[in-house]
C-alpha cells in the first residue's frame, strides 16, 4: 500500500467555454478521512469521476493507490470503492444477487460474511431477497454504501453518502468511515452537509471553480465552524457550472 492514496497535479478540464477543473493539484496521504467541499458546479464530480476511471482530463496526472486511473481505469477501479451520489442498483437484481455480481465483478469468491455484516450494520437484513426496484430510497443507499466496501478498497470515494439514512444508521455509517480511514484505508467524501465533515473529516479540501482554495484540519479552527471558513473561502456568486454535477446538461434523466 502506498503512502499517498490521491495525487492529481495540474488537473484540467473544459467542457466547451465551461473550465470543470482548473490546474487542480491535490494530496491525499494513505488513511485520511478526506472532505472534499464546494458549492455546486464547483468540480466535485469532475474530480471524482477522473479519479475512479471514468472520466479523461484534458491535462494534468493523477494516481490512486498507486494506480494512474487515466492510463490504467480497469486496475484502478480494482482498488477503489465508489459510491456516486443518486446512484440505483439495477432493478431486476435482488438485493442479494446485485451483491453477487459486485463480488464476481470483483474477483471476489464468498461474500456471504460480508453481507451480512453490512445487512447488520445498517439494519436490512429483511431486504436482502427484495427486488432493488421494491426498495425505500434509504434502502437503496443502504444498498449502495454496500457494495461500494463489500470488496474492502484501499480508497472509497463517497458522495453525499447519508442521503436518506434516519439518524440511527446515520451514525452507524459515520463510525464506519471513521474506524475504515483509522486502519489504514482512506475515505474521500464529497457532501453539502459541512457539518458533517466538521465531525467526521481529519482534512477537508475546499474547491470553487475547479480549484482547491484552501486546505484544513477542522480541529484546529477553535471556536470558527467550518460553515464560516466554507462562506470566508468561497465566493458562491461566482460558482462555476460543471456538467458532470448536473445530468440535465447532459441530457440525462
Amino acid at each position: 500500500m502506498t503512502d499517498r492514496a490521491i495525487e492529481t497535479e495540474g488537473l484540467t478540464k473544459q467542457y466547451g467555454e465551461v473550465t470543470a477543473l482548473d490546474s487542480l493539484d491535490i494530496d491525499v496521504p494513505t488513511g485520511e478521512l478526506y472532505g472534499f467541499l464546494g458549492p455546486n458546479g464547483a468540480g466535485k464530480s469532475t474530480t471524482i469521476n477522473i479519479l475512479t476511471g471514468q472520466l479523461t482530463p484534458d491535462s494534468g496526472t493523477a494516481e490512486v493507490a498507486g494506480v494512474d486511473p487515466v492510463a490504467e481505469p480497469v486496475r484502478a477501479r480494482e482498488r477503489v470503492g465508489i459510491l456516486p451520489e443518486n446512484g440505483k442498483p439495477p432493478s431486476f437484481l435482488t438485493v442479494r444477487e446485485y451483491f453477487d455480481f459486485v463480488a464476481e465483478a470483483r474477483g471476489l469468491d464468498s461474500v456471504d460474511d460480508r453481507v451480512d455484516r453490512w445487512a447488520d450494520r445498517l439494519a436490512f437484513e429483511s431486504k436482502l431477497d427484495t427486488l432493488c426496484t421494491d426498495l425505500s430510497q434509504g434502502e437503496r443507499q443502504k444498498t449502495l454504501i454496500t457494495q461500494a466496501f463489500l470488496h474492502e478498497p484501499e480508497v472509497v470515494f463517497i458522495d453525499e453518502p447519508l442521503t436518506n439514512l434516519d439518524p440511527i444508521i446515520q451514525e452507524r455509517a459515520k463510525q464506519f468511515f471513521t474506524t475504515y480511514a483509522e486502519a489504514g484505508n482512506t475515505v474521500f467524501l464529497s457532501t453539502h452537509f459541512i457539518a458533517t465533515a466538521q465531525e467526521m473529516c481529519t482534512r477537508v479540501g475546499i474547491v470553487n471553480r475547479g480549484k482547491l482554495l484552501e486546505e484544513l484540519d477542522p480541529r484546529d479552527l477553535g471556536e470558527e465552524t467550518l460553515l464560516d471558513r466554507f462562506f470566508a473561502t468561497v465566493d458562491t456568486d461566482t460558482a462555476a457550472v460543471d456538467p458532470a454535477d448536473s445530468a440535465a446538461l447532459a441530457g440525462e434523466e
